[in-house]
């Protein structure tokens, strides 16, 4: 298949010529262990993102979202995420087998700037960790235990440009598939989008915690 793209970038001395080198205080700001500024935000959060790939280096990123302040700070080198109901796939977790690097992206709702947090990750089954994680007297089955290695503030500008918190500018969803058209799509199955919408919305009913 011939080349797409005239104008690949392929070594960072390329990519520097174009982009110039980052400020020292763009260098600066990563730290090798929670403060309390790391802390705060953790505790404010209810949701990040986690990133984590396989021995072929196949990539995947999960959502994780909680009430804030679900992922616990053990120590200032240590997180713990807990392990709601999902669909058994267990993407990170068969990924951390393979390869226990991890990177975390934490949000809170209306605020502009978000944390970076990476490390290597142990799945743990320890009882009075899990305990301590329960939500609606559901105690999770398995936590997700982070051993920080880096951590950095990262800057708002993606929120700003995106608008992300401000309902006004917000997409229409009209175009947009349901997740039940989405899903008999790709997982050609042989259903109306009203029994597989029913079906999604008793999961999410039932199996929340």
């Amino acid at each position: 298949m011939p080349p797409r793209f005239n104008e690949i970038i392929a070594t960072e001395e390329q990519l520097r010529q174009v982009l110039g080198a980052p400020s020292q205080r763009a260098v600066d700001k990563t730290v090798s262990a929670l403060d309390d500024n790391c802390r705060a935000f953790i505790a404010a959060s209810p949701f990040l993102l986690i990133g984590s790939t396989d021995a072929q280096g196949r990539l995947d990123v999960s959502p994780k979202g909680d009430p804030p302040g679900f992922v616990q700070v053990l120590d200032e080198y240590t997180v713990a995420i807990p392990d709601r109901l999902g669909n058994r796939r267990a993407d990170t977790f068969v990924n951390i087998l393979q390869r226990p690097q991890v990177a975390l992206l934490f949000m809170i709702p209306g605020k502009q700037d978000t944390l970076r947090v990476g490390g290597n990750a142990l799945i743990v089954r320890d009882q009075g960790l899990r305990e301590g994680m329960a939500v609606e007297g559901k105690v999770p089955d398995l936590a997700l235990v982070v051993e920080v290695q880096e951590a950095f503030i990262h800057c708002p500008k993606c929120m700003i440009r995106s608008h992300l918190w401000e309902p006004q500018h917000w997409p229409s969803l009209e175009a947009v598939p349901s997740m039940a058209q989405t899903f008999i799509a790709h997982a050609k199955i042989d259903q109306s989008v009203e029994e597989v919408q029913a079906q999604i919305d008793q999961a999410v009913k039932e199996r929340l915690y």
